[in-house]
């Protein structure tokens, strides 16, 4: 770990907005968000120095916390929920429990409710079956076999593309997941609930249920799921920051906060420069250096949809009125396959939904730490139009009341987060898109070049959600970058 005299070297240098150039570097990482964090664990292993450069004033990008309310209510500042850091397999390999990180699963992992009734999707295949009526038999069937293979096919979508080793299995999920999540959902299953709970669970990838490649995300996070769940760390968010920071010290790595980078010039001398941002960022920094061919085809990318956060702090747990909905961390609100369809296609056409579907975490359910005895918090958001200045509050808040009577008279206090402000937080949520980049087909494999992680220049690498496996919070796409500057 560094000595008591760059331990004060360092501080001075984030205070003061400077950068030590008189160190050179192995590698320095713009970022330090789960990639970028993931690029310089990477690194820092194979006995590279590492600078980590972070814009805030508190490292973590997507995952952070913060007391966005009233004192002692702790709210997660992006991401909530994460299936994906249990399915990592950087992260696996990582002593983070050694820091402090501990995880918590809610007895249902998801809850999804319509009007009349709520649909729980358990840990068990047989468990959530057992209660989807006609579907009971298809979804056992069905998706227990694709769970029996879940291990190879992670092993095979969660990483940069390459030629599968065994084709002929992949395509037993890969071609289902090629479809529409709208069709997949209507042949597979005969229960609304179903088609829902489906639909539900597609709408993460903020692509509309008609667009091919939408079931990608849908069949990922169900089987993710039913594998590892999708759970929440103890005290938020930030609680995987602080691991990997302080697992990154430990291997001898370095960062400063609170210091923006505009320029290449700004930097130390390093071997090896890694973007954890989007392109556009990218651009703006480094462009004369990348080329003009090079920094074209970075201007081409395309970001998807924002997205309307709202953070509440609660005199008590959501009133639900279907039983069970208390038991599940993550809430589901959106009603019918068809209303969901509705809202996710609105936002594409540029439009504002009246009912849109919203996403909910009730985390305090299971984490007393993240709010006052007898309190609570709840997060929700709802994709947008990129960039949109709309006002979703009362529209959120009124789905939420749709499911929960006598919401609204529990709300203490309330922070609500457009896509500016997001952007502002974290200059990667580009118009508010929290997965560094539309998704659609074009871009679900290729981002945001064909190079991937490589740019024009050997030394530069983008270790960013904008590359492969896209966004999550698991540190994948740092790794694969540090991954490919090693070599083989």
């Amino acid at each position: 770990m560094p000595g008591k005299a760059n331990a004060v070297r360092l501080l001075l240098a984030r205070r003061n907005g400077l950068i030590p150039m008189t160190k050179s570097y192995d590698a320095v990482v713009i970022g330090s968000g789960p990639n970028g964090l993931g690029a310089a664990i990477t690194m820092a292993q194979a006995g590279r120095s590492v600078l980590v450069l972070e814009e805030q004033d508190e490292a973590g990008g997507g995952a952070r916390s913060g007391e966005l309310t009233l004192p002692g209510f702790t709210h997660d500042l992006f991401s909530a929920v994460h299936p994906m850091a249990l399915e990592s397999e950087f992260f696996a390999g990582l002593p983070l429990a050694n820091y402090g990180l501990e995880w918590i699963h809610s007895p249902s992992v998801l809850a999804h409710v319509l009007d009349d009734r709520a649909v729980l999707l358990d840990r068990s295949v047989e468990k959530t079956a057992a209660a989807l009526g006609k579907d009971q038999a298809c979804y056992a069937g069905r998706i227990g076999e694709l769970l029996r293979g879940w291990p190879y096919y992670k092993s095979e979508l969660l990483r940069p593309l390459r030629f599968p080793r065994h084709p002929l299995r992949l395509a037993n999920i890969g071609l289902p997941a090629l479809l529409p999540a709208s069709l997949l959902a209507k042949v597979s299953f005969r229960e609304e609930g179903t088609r829902a709970l489906f639909a539900g669970i597609a709408a993460h990838s903020a692509l509309p249920m008609e667009s091919p490649g939408s079931s990608a995300f849908g069949l990922t996070l169900m089987l993710a799921a039913h594998h590892v769940g999708w759970p929440i760390p103890r005290g938020g968010a930030r609680s995987i920051s602080q691991a990997l920071l302080s697992h990154l010290r430990a291997l001898g790595g370095e960062i400063i906060t609170g210091t923006p980078v505009r320029s290449l010039a700004q930097l130390p001398r390093a071997r090896t420069i890694f973007f954890d941002l989007t392109p556009r960022q990218i651009v703006a920094i480094a462009g004369e250096k990348l080329g003009r061919a090079f920094t074209s085809r970075l201007r081409r990318y395309r970001y998807g949809p924002g997205v309307f956060k709202i953070d509440w702090a609660l005199n008590g747990p959501i009133p639900w009125k279907h039983p069970g909905v208390a038991s599940a961390a993550t809430v589901h609100l959106g009603g019918t396959l068809k209303e969901i369809a509705h809202s996710e296609r609105e936002t594409w056409h540029n439009r504002i939904s009246d009912r849109p579907f919203v996403l909910l975490a009730q985390p305090s359910l299971f984490d007393p730490s993240r709010a006052p005895s007898g309190k609570h918090t709840a997060w929700a958001y709802c994709h947008v139009p990129h960039a949109s200045t709309a006002d979703m509050t009362a529209r959120i808040e009124a789905q939420v009341e749709r499911f929960a009577p006598g919401f609204r008279d529990l709300i203490l206090a309330r922070s609500s987060t457009g896509p500016a402000q997001l952007e502002t937080r974290n200059a990667n949520l580009v118009g508010g898109d929290i997965n560094g980049g539309a998704v659609g087909l074009s871009q679900l494999f290729l981002r945001p070049t064909a190079r991937l992680y490589r740019t024009s220049r050997p030394d530069m690498f983008i270790c960013s959600s904008s590359t492969p496996p896209g966004g999550g919070v698991h540190g994948l796409c740092g790794y694969y970058a540090a991954r490919e500057a090693l070599g083989p």
